[in-house]
């Protein structure tokens, strides 16, 4: 299946085709990269999955019972369903087709970002979303208790300071491993980055003003998950994250460009930015020099572990949240509950 020119499907209302372009690149400018890629992975979905259900293209507005066919779709498991179910005659379709991963029944996160797609896309053409009618509102509530499972983590341990000290004890003095000990460094101890904020980071987000008297690097986020465009603070970096991140910089022997660049076999930093994937890749190649599984642990360990070793370390949640950026205390404190708990006396009574 072809991908659509734009992620954002908004020839709307009755706008001249200068003003649809117009706010169709207003659009793509003011959405977070990420969201644009979700937005993009799950039009193609849906509308694969339309056309294989009602053999017709996305509607819009989109019709109540549509919408309702897809929550009860995607609400139970279809491998105990029968061959001759349409439900699962789709799922099967979507499967080849590499769209969808099994006929287990999907998690509620997946429905529900999914669905957030769907409604945006009307949302952006100024309709009424079919997710709204009651009947559907209250399916969806049913599909999302009746599904609900143990939240799994992203990583499959965080990578607290133990575990990051292996890591980071593979990289040599090589322009590779300069690059992998500055991103693993940065992505830890700055609150715990995110893949897509390491590999968009320029070196002018780098303030080095203070380095030389004081050890410390600022750091310039333009943009988080949970910050607008030029609202994130600047962080702090300092010590051996720092050094280390300065003498990739200083090995670079760049002025200007991404802060972190593939590197090619011949061992030359190329001058284009990173991709959100390399991120893992670089842990996988870490880990496996550290003897250790591919599995071992996710670049949100990175994140984890930050929030993970500073409950460790007794350090105030709200402290390690002005880095971390979490906007949620609430969301933060799992972190810090999976460690307290530990050490909760009543864990104790019988001795």
């Amino acid at each position: 299946m072809s991908l659509p020119q734009s992620p954002l499907p908004v020839p709307l209302l009755r706008l001249s085709e200068a003003d649809e372009a117009a706010l169709t690149d207003l659009y793509i400018r003011g959405t977070p990269a990420n969201t644009l890629r979700a937005y993009e992975r799950d039009l193609i979905y849906l509308t694969a999955w339309k056309a294989v259900t009602f053999g017709k293209p996305l509607a819009w507005p989109e019709a109540d019972a549509v919408a309702l066919r897809f929550v009860l779709d995607h609400a139970r498991d279809l491998a105990t369903a029968p061959s001759d179910d349409a439900a699962r005659q789709t799922a099967e379709v979507l499967m080849a087709q590499g769209l969808r991963r099994s006929l287990a029944c999907p998690a509620p996160a997946t429905l529900d970002r999914r669905i957030a797609s769907w409604q945006a896309f009307h949302r952006m053409r100024n309709l009424v979303s079919p997710f709204e009618a009651p009947l559907v509102r209250q399916a969806r509530a049913k599909a999302r208790r009746a599904a609900s499972r143990p939240r799994q983590p992203k990583s499959a341990r965080p990578i607290t300071l133990p575990l990051l000290e292996k890591l980071l004890a593979t990289c040599d003095n090589s322009l590779r491993g300069l690059r992998d000990r500055a991103i693993l460094s940065l992505g830890f101890a700055s609150g715990g980055r995110r893949r897509s904020e390491l590999t968009s980071l320029r070196l002018d987000d780098i303030g080095t003003e203070d380095f030389a008297a004081k050890g410390l690097l600022w750091i310039r986020l333009l943009e988080t998950k949970t910050t607008a465009r030029g609202t994130a603070p600047k962080l702090v970096l300092k010590g051996r994250p720092a050094r280390a991140l300065m003498g990739w910089i200083i090995a670079l022997r760049a002025d200007d460009g991404p802060l972190f660049r593939p590197i090619s076999k011949s061992g030359r930093a190329l001058p284009r930015r990173m991709a959100p994937d390399a991120i893992r890749i670089i842990l996988t190649h870490r880990l496996a020099l550290a003897g250790l599984p591919a599995d071992h642990a996710s670049p949100h360990g990175l994140r984890s572990g930050f929030l993970t070793q500073a409950a460790l370390e007794g350090a105030p949640i709200q402290a390690a949240m002005r880095l971390s950026l979490h906007r949620s205390v609430a969301q933060a404190q799992r972190y810090y509950d999976d460690v307290e708990i530990e050490e909760n006396p009543a864990t104790d009574l019988m001795g």
